[in-house]
């Protein structure tokens, strides 16, 4: 069996995410509801969409001691920001996602028999929400997000919103293997018609 290691108190009780479980105590069933709006950390995005560092996050949280630690169970509610993966417009998203997570005492079976990164550790009396939270949003953002389910997206020609293009938008397309020979054609069809001498009729 691994040494147990005690864990040094390094967590900042100040920081929005970190949460006092001195309140609850360790007696297994004990409960402690935790309802708090936060500042969002940075990082909660995955490409085009995110929340913005900062913006409000609502909590809707259970603490529950059990045997080995304490569970953290509830939401994590706020607004998602990005661009819309057909059309490019500005989008806002309500993210709503679960946390269940168990944090686990430095002396518990599970701290002793894990390795640091594989459960998550209260720190003395302190637990670090961030890290679950973090994860949790992240896994509820849209990975294609929409302005509307049946967004048109963009003309392949020339780039703008379809839904801005008036009705039987359309561009007229010359096959490339053509383009250079119609190019021709039509210079030489501009060009004014030349005399026997060479000079064109306009200099007769």
């Amino acid at each position: 069996m691994r040494e147990n290691k005690t864990l040094q108190v390094r967590l900042d009780p100040r920081r929005p995410l970190v949460l006092d479980t001195r309140e609850l105590g360790r007696r297994p069933g004990s409960m402690l509801p935790q309802q708090r709006q936060v500042p969002a950390p940075p990082a909660l995005a995955v490409e085009p969409i995110g929340v913005r560092a900062g913006s409000a996050l609502q909590l809707d949280l259970r603490l529950e001691s059990v045997v080995e630690g304490i569970y953290v169970s509830g939401t994590v509610a706020g607004e998602a920001a990005g661009e819309c993966v057909r059309c490019l417009t500005p989008v806002n998203v309500e993210v709503d996602a679960r946390v269940d997570e168990l944090f686990v005492y430095p002396e518990s079976t599970s701290a002793e028999t894990t390795e640091e990164d594989e459960v998550r550790r209260i720190e003395g009396d302190y637990i670090d929400l961030e890290p679950a939270v973090r994860d949790a949003v992240v896994l509820a953002l849209p990975l294609a997000p929409l302005c509307k389910a049946d967004c048109q997206g963009l003309c392949a020609t020339c780039g703008e919103r379809i839904e801005d293009l008036p009705a039987g938008h359309t561009h007229d397309a010359i096959d490339p293997r053509w383009a250079a020979l119609a190019e021709r054609f039509t210079d030489h069809d501009d060009r004014p018609a030349a005399n026997a001498d060479g000079r064109n009729s306009q200099e007769s």
